[in-house]
């Protein structure tokens, strides 16, 4: 049995993936855009807070903010606003309502909070009755009593450094100044000059690296992308957090459609829908030369089960992808795609081995 696909406004959801939003929102009268407004998400924070805000009014100002004279009239304000009547009035010392009484311990709790004994034999309470606070101490970072000690003395007995002075089962343990480390230093990669080298097809870009550069225009995606196709020497591809977005990410599908000499892709901490997370795995299909490709940490954290479902099917059908970097939130997803990776890295592995035995 098969299902119609699934249409908005008698067309199929695939014929709205090629529009160009800016384009349609051009053509819109500003009465349409107020009506579209309404229908964002106001928790959208990629939003300024001005758009977010549903308020209306469209009264001039009366004049400029006073906070002084605003507090002070809200405190009058509540001042002179009567108190409401109680139902019942308060009388010192008389009991509202009824009295909380605890209700009455069970046997079984009783039982429960008894001290039990336990014979340790002679040779353990003669060895615990002559140990020392610090080997005590020692011995519960052992058995992972976290509950029976504090930070420092835990630490020091992992470390075996020797407990600190003044540091029994009553000390306290005071705050340590953090350890500065320095920043990462800014991605000094050159934006123009490599998509030079891509396009130009450089043996010496192996490894092309824009994470965390930022104000990246799509322009310049759409250029790399574009020279991607025909390159023949880049492996790796790194473009995490530069905010692409489903419409580059398309192009970049494109692209990896082309590319076959492509081993690594990693587009994490992007905005990337699931919808465009599909198209980069689907593309993956084409050449079948990609290796590891990761993808989480989109906007989307959840993917959703339909989402899930057809990325797991879609890497069952890649006989070259071994490692995959996404946030999947059901167990059969994660079970059958981590089956099927094993199975790819065992069939290349005993392929190598039949290459170097023969």
């Amino acid at each position: 049995m098969t299902t119609a696909p699934a249409k908005l406004y008698g067309k199929d959801l695939s014929e709205y993936e090629e529009l160009d939003v800016d384009q349609l929102l051009a053509q819109l009268t500003p009465e349409e855009i107020s009506l579209l407004a309404k229908e964002v998400d106001p928790d959208d924070n990629l939003l300024p807070p001005s758009q977010r805000c549903s308020y209306e009014c469209t009264k001039l100002p009366t004049g400029p903010l006073d906070r002084k004279k605003l507090i002070e009239h809200i405190n009058r304000q509540a001042m002179e606003t009567p108190d409401q009547p109680e139902v019942k009035p308060f009388v010192p010392g008389v009991i509202r309502g009824k009295k909380w009484m605890p209700p009455p311990q069970s046997q079984l709790q009783k039982d429960a909070d008894e001290q039990i004994a336990i014979d340790l034999g002679d040779e353990y309470e003669e060895a615990l009755n002559d140990a020392t606070q610090e080997e005590i101490i020692d011995l519960a970072a052992i058995l992972g009593f976290h509950s029976m000690m504090n930070q420092e003395q835990y630490h020091a007995s992992l470390l075996n450094k020797g407990q600190p002075i003044g540091l029994g089962w009553d000390g306290v343990t005071k705050a340590s100044q953090p350890k500065a480390f320095p920043a990462d230093p800014p991605n000094a990669t050159d934006v123009d000059k490599t998509i030079q080298q891509v396009g130009d097809d450089d043996h010496n870009l192996v490894d092309l690296n824009w994470n965390n550069i930022k104000n990246i225009s799509d322009e310049k995606f759409e250029q790399l992308f574009s020279a991607l196709g025909d390159n023949t020497h880049l492996e790796t591809l790194s473009l995490v957090n530069v905010n692409l977005n489903d419409r580059t990410a398309i192009k970049l599908a494109d692209a990896i459609e082309k590319n076959n000499t492509l081993r690594v892709l990693n587009v994490e901490t992007n905005f990337i829908s699931p919808v465009g997370i599909v198209h980069l795995v689907k593309a993956l299909l084409n050449q079948k030369v990609i290796e590891e490709f990761r993808a989480s940490n989109q906007r989307s954290q959840v993917l959703g089960n339909k989402i899930e479902m057809e990325i797991t099917k879609l890497i069952e059908q890649n006989p070259t992808i071994l490692r995959l970097g996404l946030h999947l939130e059901y167990n059969d997803a994660r079970h059958r795609i981590a089956t099927h990776l094993q199975r790819n890295i065992d069939r290349i592995r005993q392929s190598r081995l039949g290459n170097t035995s023969s």
